[in-house]
C-alpha cells in the first residue's frame, strides 16, 4: 500500500514490490504536480545507504526541475528485506533494479518519455550494470563518483583480500573486513556524517565478507569493460575523493564508446557530492546535473523516433 505526502508542488509516494526471490523491496517516487514530467529518472543509492531519506534532497531538486524520480532500496539496504548490509549476489540486485525500472518505463503513460539512470558510488556501478543488460534501452546516465574501482584507501591489503575471499564461502555474513570508516571518508560536512549515523536505515558496521567480495568483483568487472559503455553520460567526481577512484572515472570518459559523454572533476570536493558537501558546492554540482539533463530533454526523444521508424518500416513491408 502506498503512502503519499505533498511538498511544494511535488507528490511523494512509497510502496513495496516483491522480487524473484520473494523479498519485499521498498520503492519510492517524487513526481512534479500539474505538469507532464520532462523525463523519468531512476536513482540508485550507494553502499549502506537508502533512497527515501539520504537521497530525498537530490530527488526533490530534480523533481522541482520538472523530472519524475523513482528509487528503490536494494536487498539488505534501507527499508527493504534482507540482512542489513548484506548482498549475497550483486547480479541479483541488478536484476531487481532493472525489472522495477523497466516495469515503470513500460507503463502506458510513460512509453513516450525519456529514461535516465542516476547513481552515486556503488549506485554508479549499478547504473552501468543495468545499462549492460539492455544497452539500447536507456537514454542517458548521471554517474556520481561511480564505483568503477574502489580507492586504495578503502581496499584491504591483497594478502588480506585473498584470505577474506576464501573465508566468505564459510562465514559470508561476518563483519570482519578491515577498512577505514566510509562515513568519515565520504562526507565533508560533520552534520551530514552525524545524520547518516543517526539514520537507522543506513548500515554502519564493517562490510560483511560476501558483500565486500561482491563489491570488489563487480568493480573489477566494470573496470575491464569501460569501453562497452555506449549510452550518453555525465560522470562527476570530487578531486579529493578517497572512497572511489577518480582516475577510473576519467578513464571511463576516455575509453567509453558513447558519442555523448562529459566528465566533471571538482577540485577539493570529497566523495559525497550530492549531500556531503557545503551548500555552495552542492549547488554547483546540481547546476551541472540539471543543466545536462535539461539540455538533452530539450532535444527530444531520438530513441523513440528510431523505434517508431523501425515499427513503421516493418509495417510498410507487410
Amino acid at each position: 500500500m502506498a503512502s503519499e505526502s505533498e511538498v511544494s508542488n511535488i507528490t511523494y509516494e512509497e510502496g513495496h514490490i516483491e522480487n524473484s526471490r520473494g523479498m519485499k523491496l521498498f520503492t519510492c517516487k517524487w513526481v512534479p504536480e500539474n505538469q507532464d514530467p520532462k523525463a523519468l529518472i531512476f536513482i540508485c543509492h550507494g553502499y549502506a545507504m537508502e533512497c527515501s531519506i539520504t537521497m530525498k534532497s537530490t530527488a526533490t531538486r530534480l523533481a522541482k526541475a520538472g523530472f519524475a524520480i523513482y528509487g528503490i532500496d536494494y536487498e539488505g539496504h534501507g527499508k527493504s528485506d534482507g540482512l542489513q548490509g548484506f548482498v549475497n549476489n550483486f547480479d541479483d540486485v541488478v536484476n531487481d533494479c532493472s525489472d522495477h525500472f523497466t516495469s515503470i518505463c513500460e507503463k502506458k503513460e510513460n512509453r513516450g518519455k525519456l529514461r535516465y539512470l542516476m547513481g552515486e558510488s556503488m549506485g554508479g556501478a549499478m547504473v552501468l550494470m543495468v545499462h549492460q543488460k539492455k544497452p539500447d534501452y536507456w537514454d542517458g546516465a548521471v554517474l556520481v563518483a561511480p564505483m568503477c574501482k574502489i580507492a586504495d584507501d578503502m581496499r584491504p591489503h591483497p594478502v588480506v583480500i585473498n584470505i577474506l575471499t576464501k573465508l566468505c564461502k564459510i562465514i559470508p555474513t561476518w563483519k570482519i573486513i578491515p577498512t577505514n570508516d566510509v562515513i568519515d571518508l565520504a562526507f565533508k560536512v560533520p552534520e551530514v556524517r552525524e545524520a547518516v549515523r543517526a539514520n537507522p536505515y543506513c548500515y554502519k558496521g564493517r562490510p560483511r565478507l560476501k558483500t565486500g567480495y561482491e563489491l570488489l568483483r563487480v568493480s573489477s568487472a566494470i573496470e575491464q569493460k569501460l569501453e562497452e559503455v555506449s549510452l550518453p553520460f555525465l560522470v562527476l567526481h570530487g578531486g579529493d575523493d578517497r572512497v572511489t577512484d577518480k582516475s577510473v572515472s576519467k578513464l571511463l570518459y576516455d575509453v567509453a564508446s558513447s558519442k555523448d559523454k562529459t566528465f566533471k572533476l571538482y577540485p577539493g570536493m570529497w566523495h559525497g557530492l550530492l549531500y556531503g558537501e557545503p551548500p555552495e558546492n552542492i549547488d554547483i554540482v546540481f547546476k551541472d546535473i540539471i543543466g545536462w539533463l535539461q539540455e538533452r530533454a530539450a532535444l527530444g526523444n531520438s530513441r523513440l523516433e528510431k523505434e517508431l521508424k523501425a515499427e513503421n518500416d516493418i509495417f510498410s513491408k507487410k
